[in-house]
């Protein structure tokens, strides 16, 4: 290798001329990509303008000829979206001695001068050979190298032994595991409500991927070539093309529209990329849904045509010995342990077929899939699904077998969701299918969202996710019909989006569904009944005070049997989990466990106050005391200034731990603070005791939330001789992993600060999740008196957000307002929080008024 020295002037002179043109031509590229939208005009007008900005930089850093620099990924196949890394590796006929280190460090350091984001490798033939062998990435990216200046026999030689490396079997398989394992950090689906439109399921990694095994394997190097081949219908290659074509516009506009390599479509950008595509309102749809609604129906496709063409391409890589068909019955077979139709016309002449093919997946656990003919008859086939396919009485028992099915059902329904059935058996289905939920705290569309809740409830059966939910696996088992159970979760949301109560409404759609199919009186009754309240059970557990008799005799009363109770809790469990993974959390868990076992006693006939747990709940903590060593009567002091309100509102456990710390200080002198890690490492709980002072309960939340905690849940209690003992439940929810390391801290710095009276701590008022800027919730605010008149029930919803719980505590204490509990209920980004209050003047309007007033003031962001 060379060893020339680098003119250094001519360098940087190469690189100011290099980044005007590049600029130049840039905006001269999207400028013309603006008026006149064509993907090529962006994806090869930017490639070949950075191939001529690398020859001009290559040959003013006066590269040694015996060395090779070639475009590999992306920017290989001669395509580059606006804001997209250059992938580049330089070939080198040998190891790199310090002088040509220093040429390369010029040359991209030059390249990362005029404005290129460089993804690079420097390798002799051989390193690269070993590094396409160890890593199928690696060997992916080579695949469509291109030599751009330097020794083309050093690149041919690459070539050659990089074909004779590359193992077509090899290749296929790994990279169907590579998009399993993309597929589930996007939990297998595409209608995730912000996708990455290059990377999620449905994106255009998946045709790419399609593109890179069809090359490999020598079927061709687009659409049409496979068609030719008979790999996809014309009509599937002209799809293709469209589709693909949409999903580069979405990423080229989204580059243009954040000037970075941006691949997520965020809340952020959905209405700007909606009308920079040209996509406008409806009547019922803000411009950004419809955007949404037609990427996911092109992903959709995406991932349908994946599918079939990963399967013929698996028959043309690993040709098998044709072995016989298995038959399975007149209408289907088995072939190559897939279901196959036995004619081309199976699905025209026996419509039933169409969900018949499902249940014999289900039944036959040898078969894992259906053939790509199958796929696409099924999807051609879909409108045959009419009123009159609806009305057969074989149809309906089809239908029902598919629910009924020990095996298979989630996976099963979510085919027939991808391909068309389900909308064409359930016509509301068609209403949801990639509806979005502008909401703070859903995740998924309605449909995946429905898919979820299915999923959930289908776990709760199966034994190897017993450990997870040991409680809903034993109520679930001992249920019986627990299939209706999943009508239920299908029907649950599937009136959304139509306006007015989807609960109500959603119920005229099972009530048909039960009738149509002749459900049992019973069951039809249970299942309309779970519909119109399946958002029943978390409002009572997260909303109201399940520590007050009175709320568990009306949940009971609207309950009425123990059936419907355990029902309701599986379904509900099943719902909450299936909105995101950031809304369930343990103690929210907790809650809903709570009051199913205080509401079935109930029904079993105890009082409301045994049906509470209070004396078993004051048995137990007394037990636990004897366990911890404590000799009996210790905390008979402390428990004299507790009435039942507190025994009710804390868990035997609770109590037992209160006792400990407080049975040989009960008038103690200074406050005392003790804090521990809740069950499962699900937050911090912190009591506090103390003389009650002047606004205390501000300071509190002042302090937790300086420390950047949320609060799950406070119970404020003050004792017949004065003192407060309060109970706080807090949550980092940027931070998990340290609520060890903040215990003494809590413990020391809030005791030093109750000590002496100080102004309480102002929470800083942090930032604003990106959620709430584009989803603004409208706070509401209502103090209304509880049934017995003896105290009032402050109700607020608002958007999350740094300081909120502060902000109304110190409305409350400067209007003189005691708060008795607090219950806060966070769902995403949205808080719904419930007070129980007392205080002169709460009865008069007027002030009643004023305080919702200044809290609405507060609440505004």
């Amino acid at each position: 290798m060379s060893t020339t020295a680098i003119p250094t002037d001519a360098v940087q002179a190469a690189i100011a001329d290099a980044r005007a043109r590049l600029a130049d031509a840039s905006m001269r590229i999207r400028m013309a990509y603006e008026a006149h939208p064509a993907t090529s005009t962006v994806l090869k007008g930017r490639a070949h303008l950075v191939d001529e900005t690398i020859h001009r930089l290559w040959r003013a850093c006066a590269m040694p000829a015996d060395v090779a620099l070639l475009a590999v990924g992306g920017y290989g196949r001669g395509e580059l979206f606006p804001c997209s890394d250059v992938d580049l590796m330089v070939l080198l006929p040998d190891t790199a001695d310090d002088a040509m280190q220093a040429r390369l460090s010029v040359l991209l350091g030059a390249l990362w001068d005029v404005g290129l984001e460089i993804g690079h490798s420097a390798r002799t033939v051989a390193e690269a050979i070993d590094a396409a062998e160890q890593d199928i990435t690696v060997q992916t990216n080579l695949l469509e190298s291109r030599l751009l200046e330097g020794n083309r026999p050093l690149f041919e030689e690459f070539c050659r032994r990089y074909r004779a490396l590359l193992d077509v079997r090899v290749f296929f398989k790994a990279k169907q595991l590579e998009q399993e394992k993309r597929y589930a950090r996007y939990n297998d689906t595409p209608y995730a409500l912000e996708p990455n439109c290059k990377e999620s399921p449905g994106g255009l990694r998946d045709l790419q991927m399609l593109g890179w095994i069809a090359r490999a394997a020598g079927l061709g190097r687009n659409w049409r070539d496979l068609a030719r081949r008979r790999l996809i219908t014309g009509a599937e290659a002209r799809d293709l093309r469209s589709i693909e074509r949409f999903l580069q516009h979405v990423r080229i506009r989204l580059h243009y529209l954040t000037g970075r390599s941006e691949d997520r479509l965020l809340f952020d950008y959905q209405e700007r990329l909606a009308s920079a595509l040209g996509i406008e309102a409806t009547a019922a749809k803000r411009a950004s849904e419809v955007f949404m609604q037609r990427y996911y129906i092109n992903a959709k496709k995406v991932t349908q045509t994946n599918t079939i063409l990963l399967q013929n391409y698996g028959v043309e890589i690993f040709p098998r010995r044709a072995g016989a068909a298995i038959v399975i019955n007149d209408r289907f077979q088995a072939v190559r342990e897939l279901l196959d139709m036995r004619e081309d016309d199976t699905f025209a002449r026996h419509p039933s077929a169409l969900l018949e093919c499902f249940l014999i997946l289900q039944q036959r656990s040898e078969l894992k899939g259906m053939t790509a003919r199958t796929l696409r008859a099924l999807w051609l086939n879909r409108k045959r699904i009419n009123a009159a396919f609806r009305a057969d009485p074989h149809n309906r028992e089809l239908f029902l077998a598919i629910l009924q099915q020990k095996r298979g059902i989630v996976h099963e329904f979510r085919r027939m969701n991808q391909y068309g059935i389900l909308s064409g058996y359930l016509p509301s289905w068609r209403r949801i299918v990639g509806q979005m939920q502008r909401d703070l705290f859903h995740v998924y569309t309605v449909d995946q969202h429905i898919m979820m809740v299915l999923r959930n409830m289908r776990r709760f059966t199966m034994g190897e996710h017993a450990h997870e939910y040991p409680l809903m696996a034993q109520l679930i088992i001992a249920f019986e019909r627990h299939w209706l159970l999943y009508v239920a979760a299908l029907f649950h949301d599937i009136a959304k989006g139509r306006g007015g109560d989807h609960s109500k409404l959603g119920t005229i759609d099972a009530r048909e569904f039960c009738e149509h199919h002749h459900l049992a009186r019973e069951d039809a009754d249970l299942v309309v009944w779970l519909v119109e309240h399946h958002l029943t059970m978390s409002h009572v557990a997260q909303k109201e005070d399940t520590y007050d008799p009175e709320v568990i005799r009306r949940f009971a009363d609207t309950v009425r049997t123990e059936r419907r109770l355990t029902a309701l809790y599986l379904l509900t469990h099943a719902d909450i989990r299936g909105t995101s993974p950031k809304v369930w959390n343990g103690w929210k868990g907790k809650l809903l466990e709570d009051l199913f076992f205080a509401t079935r006693r109930l029904l079993r006939g105890a009082t409301p106050q045994e049906a509470l747990g209070l004396d078993d709940r004051q048995e137990n903590a007394r037990a636990l005391l004897r366990y911890h060593g404590l000799r009996p009567g210790v905390e008979d002091a402390l428990w004299a200034q507790l009435d039942a309100v507190y025994f009710m509102r804390h868990s035997a456990e609770e109590i037992a731990w209160h006792s400990r710390t407080l049975y040989y200080r009960p008038d103690a002198l200074e406050p005392v603070v003790k804090a521990r890690v809740s069950d499962a490492d699900q937050g911090v709980q912190v009591m506090v005791f103390t003389r009650d002072q002047k606004d205390l309960f501000v300071r509190l939340t002042g302090f937790f939330g300086r420390l950047g905690f949320s609060i799950l849940d406070a119970k404020v209690h003050t004792t017949r001789h004065g003192y407060a003992l309060d109970s706080f439940m807090l949550q980092d929810p940027g931070n998990a992993e340290h609520y060890r390391d903040v215990i003494t801290l809590i413990e020391h710095e809030l005791t030093e600060r109750l000590k002496k009276p100080a102004p309480p701590d102002r929470p800083s008022p942090g930032r604003l999740s990106r959620q709430v800027k584009h989803f603004p919730v409208t706070p509401r605010v209502s103090i209304l008196p509880d049934e017995s008149g003896k105290h009032y029930i402050l109700s607020l919803t608002a958007a999350d957000r740094p300081g909120l719980l502060f902000a109304v505590a110190e409305v409350l204490a400067q209007n003189g307002i005691v708060l008795h509990t607090a219950k806060i209920a966070t769902l995403g980004e949205r808080v719904e929080d419930t007070f129980l209050l007392s205080g002169n003047g709460l009865s008069q309007d007027a002030r009643v008024v004023k305080i919702e007033r200044e809290l609405l003031q507060r609440l505004h962001i």
